[in-house]
């Protein structure tokens, strides 16, 4: 019969994580490993935890204190988790564990070295390394100590470092258990860390070795700079040999000691060559046994070999799962869903799923780089004009074929470098490594065709154009209500593929998609040649403000009329500042309720009439809208009635339309001065008045899509809520980690699998974590892409200049729009803005985004409202501080920080 508390390394694989813990399931998989020896061992059972944790006096109130704390209360986690570790130290461990550890010792050899080592239930896992979380305590000598050591990594559970790691990932610290690892020591002669990818460019076909004197702790507590080997294809491609100084050497009475390395071998390799490939080989055999790169410990003894430990790099982001993707092969361009934040997208040839594969980020261009559930990232490709393919909870387009055909590689760079540099550069960046993309001849034109150069006819410049586009779609939404209502079922599903391919129709509209063109060629053209003819910068910035028919900026205007309602109601307002009272459920029938809380309410549900179907990421069918939650707009709803006069919407419309009508009158008089200066009147005369026409439609087709989303997610919902009444989903919110197909399959067999559920709210909150790069490779090397300026001054953060002006301020770092406490005079920053952000642009003064494009939702409103914008700074919520007063540099593209 097993022991329950004890079991040998040999006797456990992966499988049994909730056993014997991450670390010890992961060592007992590679026992399993041909060629892969592991120093002989065996695992304390987290039932021995258990049990012994159930004889720590009051240990259950002291957890329920714990979970009332969050990772922002250091000090009182420090003292209480000093507490829990103190009086488990101090509790002897049960009688029959004990005799089950000294029962194995003996087998071992009860007199031999021992490495003790923690391994928690939640630790090495897929989604989450605890690397350095929990302890290891290395030559333990003799059972007395090797218990006395057994209980002190139980007590490491509650480390500070430890706790709050738990917390920052949302693990229960009742869920988790700690097993403990027993392992004969090895005394190598070096040791170290071998990656099976690069950790930091995401490389899948570099292996990097890190390798020094001595016992690993040398390099894992950072006392001495490695030798470091990058290897590639079974070369050593890259050497960097350290002056290694320190070691850490076992001690003959037990314990560990740093040392000086001999001044005569400082500096010779730890490792040849020969033995970094031969390590590297053994890495490829741990990572297809474990099926993902790894993050392996290593000790290198008599020219031999031993893994003590090895866990998945959590912080890699994923690659595209081509062959499993509901987005298929691809060679399009990466506008997305609403004509592109570039224009139109572009046809191309497919491709095998063999050879090198450069993807570029959908979220980048849709400005919503975080993570998406299933449902919202499978929904995004089922109503996307180009194939997609998801990795890491974002979408990406593979721009393979259209890089490698010459013509069509001019085009892809132009269009995606006006909209964002960092793009272009991380592609030429790609382009720039030898045969990475090989080169192809441009595809022969379709027989009948048109030309491979040929382009759309020109629109006229017509408003009655964009009233026409707007009726369309309006109508087309208006249809989707109307036939949706009577479907459920597997029909409902039935139903929405077929509307799904209206949705494409629409946004595949050539006429809408000649206005959006036509708008964004009108601004290029305006920046171009009035920089050249007269020597000033993003002239159309100014030339677009308070332009007609910016369904985007006309909703941030609209909260203003909303703020004038409420303003000279006193209830009204103490309701809407008692946070704690506001429900999204009842909020507007609790509002009713106040003194002239039924006026407040008609102007908040008109407002959610028109716009409540739009939400922070939005693109994410998932994501809670404002009509489901509209609380949301309450900040900002408070911050228009402080930082605001009545009247101030059509104030500043006005105010906009004026200043936009005194630069077309200044441009054309300079230009008249100039020599030819009538003919160069007359035509930025026409592409004034057509970029007014046309590129305020440019933020409706969005809006079209949202519309189209909030309709088909309340049918889905619908379904949701009918498979939890018949117990098929715990709540209808489990739906969202289910895929489109899924769902369907779900709804017509009244069945779900509720452990591929979990396994996907497990890996979401994992992809929360990782920032998505903008250029991906079939590698894995995850590019962002430089600005390569030498203008900017030293210490200044460099970003796209998306708005003119200058202006400085107090910096905002706001990651929530409904946590927005803004002052007049504010200047946002955020990691990324799409149509939802844009009612707190009404009250700022600059905006600083880390995520953005000139042509990108955030730059378009930010032009319209005249704030000066800089987007595209990398990490600029991290480098700039919430408080901190910084300057804007909207027309030249940077951000200063001030003292």
């Amino acid at each position: 019969m097993t022991d329950p508390y004890v079991l040998d390394l040999g006797e456990v694989d992966e499988t049994r994580v909730a056993t014997v813990g991450g670390k010890g399931a992961h060592l007992g998989g590679l026992t399993r490993i041909e060629g892969i020896r592991v120093p002989d061992g065996f695992c304390v059972t987290t039932a021995a935890f258990e049990r012994a944790m159930a004889h720590v006096p009051s240990i259950d109130d002291r957890l329920d204190e714990l979970s009332r704390l969050g990772p922002e209360d250091g000090e009182a986690i420090r003292a209480l988790s000093a507490r829990m570790r103190r009086m488990i130290e101090e509790t002897a461990v049960p009688g029959d564990i004990e005799a089950a550890i000294t029962g194995s010792l003996a087998r071992f050899g009860e007199q031999a070295a021992y490495a003790v080592r923690s391994s928690a239930t939640a630790e090495d896992l897929p989604t989450a390394s605890f690397a350095g979380q929990q302890d290891t305590y290395l030559n333990v000598l003799g059972p007395t100590a090797v218990l006395q050591h057994i209980s002190r990594c139980w007590a490491s559970m509650f480390t500070e470092r430890a706790v709050v790691y738990r917390q920052r990932h949302g693990i229960d610290h009742r869920t988790v258990h700690m097993a403990v690892v027993v392992q004969r020591m090895v005394f190598p002669h070096a040791s170290g860390i071998l990656f099976t990818a690069d950790p930091v460019s995401g490389n899948r076909k570099d292996a990097t070795v890190d390798a020094g004197f001595g016992l690993g702790e040398a390099l894992v507590s950072g006392l001495v700079n490695p030798d470091v080997f990058t290897v590639r294809g079974g070369d050593v491609v890259t050497r960097t040999i350290a002056a290694k100084e320190r070691a850490v050497h076992a001690l003959p009475a037990g314990g560990t000691r740093e040392v000086a390395v001999d001044a005569r071998q400082r500096e010779r390799p730890a490792l040849t060559d020969e033995q970094a490939v031969r390590l590297v080989g053994l890495g490829r055999r741990i990572e297809a046994h474990f099926g993902r790169p790894q993050d392996i410990e290593w000790c290198l003894v008599d020219d031999g070999f031993r893994i003590v430990q090895s866990r998945p790099i959590t912080t890699l982001f994923p690659l595209p799962d081509i062959e499993n993707d509901a987005g298929g092969p691809s060679d399009e361009n990466p506008e997305g869903n609403d004509g592109g934040d570039h224009g139109s997208s572009h046809g191309g040839v497919g491709h095998s799923h063999g050879g090198n594969h450069v993807y570029v980020s959908v979220g980048h261009q849709q400005m919503m780089t975080d993570a998406m559930k299933p449902l919202g990232y499978s929904m995004w490709q089922l109503t996307a004009m180009v194939p997609m393919h998801e990795a890491g909870g974002r979408l990406f387009v593979d721009v393979t074929r259209r890089l490698a055909s010459p013509t069509s590689r001019d085009g892809l760079l132009d269009v995606l470098g006006k909209g964002d540099p960092l793009v272009r550069d991380a592609l030429e960046t790609v382009l720039g490594r030898d045969g990475f993309v090989p080169s192809l001849p441009d595809p022969d034109p379709a027989p009948g065709g048109p030309p491979p150069t040929g382009a759309p006819a020109p629109i006229a410049t017509d408003p009655a154009v964009v009233s026409e586009l707007i009726e369309r779609s309006r109508t087309s939404v208006a249809a989707l209500e109307r036939d949706i209502r009577t479907k459920q079922g597997p029909a409902l599903f039935d139903f929405l593929l077929e509307a799904f391919e209206e949705h494409k129709r629409v946004l595949a509209d050539p006429l809408s998609m000649r206005a959006i063109m036509a708008g964004m060629d009108a601004t290029w053209w305006l920046n171009d040649k009035l920089r050249e003819w007269l020597g000033e910068k993003n002239v159309a910035d100014t030339l677009t403000l308070s332009a007609p028919d910016n369904i985007t900026s006309e909703m941030g205007l609209a909260l203003l009329d909303v703020a004038d309602v409420v303003r000279p109601l006193p209830e009204v307002l103490a309701f809407l500042r008692d946070t704690e009272r506001l429900e999204d459920a009842t909020f507007l029938d609790e509002l009713a309720k106040t003194e002239g809380g039924g006026e407040a309410r008609a102007a908040i549900e008109a407002y959610l009439d028109r716009y409540g179907v739009r939400c922070v990421g939005e693109i994410d069918i998932t994501r809670p809208r404002w009509r489901e939650r509209p609380t949301t707009l309450v900040p900002v709803i408070l911050d228009n009635v402080r930082n605001f006069v009545p009247g101030a919407a059509e104030q500043r419309f006005e105010q906009g339309r004026r200043k936009a009508r005194e630069k077309e009158q200044d441009v054309l008089s300079r230009l008249r001065a100039l020599p030819d200066g009538d003919r160069k009147a007359d035509e930025t005369q026409r592409m004034i008045d057509r970029v007014r026409t046309f590129i305020g439609y440019r933020e409706y087709p969005k809006y079209g899509i949202i519309s189209r989303y909030f309709v088909y997610k309340q049918a889905l919902l619908a379904e949701a809520e009918r498979l939890v009444r018949d117990n098929v989903l715990a709540e209808k919110e489990d739906a969202f980690y289910l895929t489109f197909q899924e769902l369907h399959e779900a709804v017509r067999s009244d069945r779900a699998d509720q452990q591929l559920i979990q396994r996907r709210k497990e890996a979401f909150r994992s992809y929360q974590a990782l920032t998505p790069p903008r250029v991906l490779t079939s590698d894995g090397e995850a590019l962002t892409g430089a600005y390569r300026r030498d203008d900017v001054p030293a210490g200044a953060l460099t970003g796209l200049p998306v708005s003119a002006g200058t202006v400085e301020g107090r910096a905002r770092v706001i990651l929530d729009m409904a946590e927005a406490d803004l002052e007049a005079g504010d200047i946002l920053v955020t990691t990324f803005t799409d149509p939802s952000w844009s009612p707190l642009f009404v009250g700022i003064a600059g905006l600083v985004t880390e995520v953005g494009g000139l042509m990108t939702h955030g730059a378009v409103i930010a032009r319209e409202y005249g704030l000066p914008a800089v987007v595209g700074v990398e990490r600029a919520t991290r480098l700039i501080r919430d408080g901190q007063r910084i300057r804007v540099h909207g027309a030249d593209g940077y951000v200063e920080l001030l003292p």
